[in-house]
């Protein structure tokens, strides 16, 4: 008969798989993914670097993982904002400004999820990531051309061109020393991102 985990035991490695990923997460955040090597998880994990083979066949295993999870969360923190009330011109600012707001706070993961070099298996990761990001603003710029609040357009090419351009905005300053102008930068991005879907001046204002 074949062993089976107990119950306790499969606890106890579903505790230290999520330790792992937490830990890996801040070292990737730290020092990006080239740098993230399994030693030095493994040793923010207080753990061997045998240990992780454990949990993940490979180093790219390990780092699609936290891709995923953080980027994950994101994307439901800007579904929130996007399905939620408001205008879709609001929504649609107010979802680019969470974003924004959300990376320029936590500069190292976000620019790791963004921009920094990385192994093909998290590039890849990077790019469906970016699909469902244009998919959430294309679903609101749909919305508003059905309301008449967004002028006639193919959405799925300005949720592209925004998509691109939130990214490419913040890849600068997410890469340089923490510095004043984070409100005037989300400004501009939010100013950009209704002058694209074509949004009246005054349609988020109360």
């Amino acid at each position: 008969m074949a062993y089976r985990k107990t119950p306790a035991e499969i606890r106890r490695l579903e505790s230290a798989r999520e330790h792992l990923v937490a830990r890996a997460t801040e070292v990737v955040a730290e020092v990006g993914w080239s740098q993230a090597s399994v030693t030095a998880v493994a040793d923010a994990a207080g753990i061997a670097a045998g240990s992780v083979y454990q949990h993940f066949a490979s180093k790219a295993a390990l780092a699609v993982e936290v891709f995923r999870r953080a980027a994950e969360h994101e994307v439901d923190v800007l579904g929130s904002v996007l399905h939620g009330p408001g205008s879709p011109a609001e929504r649609l600012a107010a979802g680019v400004g969470v974003f924004a707001r959300r990376a320029l706070e936590n500069r190292g993961l976000a620019y790791a999820l963004l921009a920094a070099p990385a192994e093909p298996a998290v590039g890849a990761e990077r790019l469906a990531f970016r699909r469902i990001y244009r998919t959430l603003f294309a679903e609101v710029i749909e919305e508003g051309m059905a309301q008449g609040a967004l002028p006639p357009q193919n959405g799925e090419v300005t949720a592209a061109a925004l998509t691109g351009a939130v990214g490419e905005v913040l890849v600068a300053p997410l890469g340089a020393p923490e510095e004043d102008g984070t409100d005037e930068l989300l400004a501009e991005l939010t100013a950009m991102a209704l002058r694209c879907a074509g949004a009246a001046p005054s349609s988020t204002r109360p």
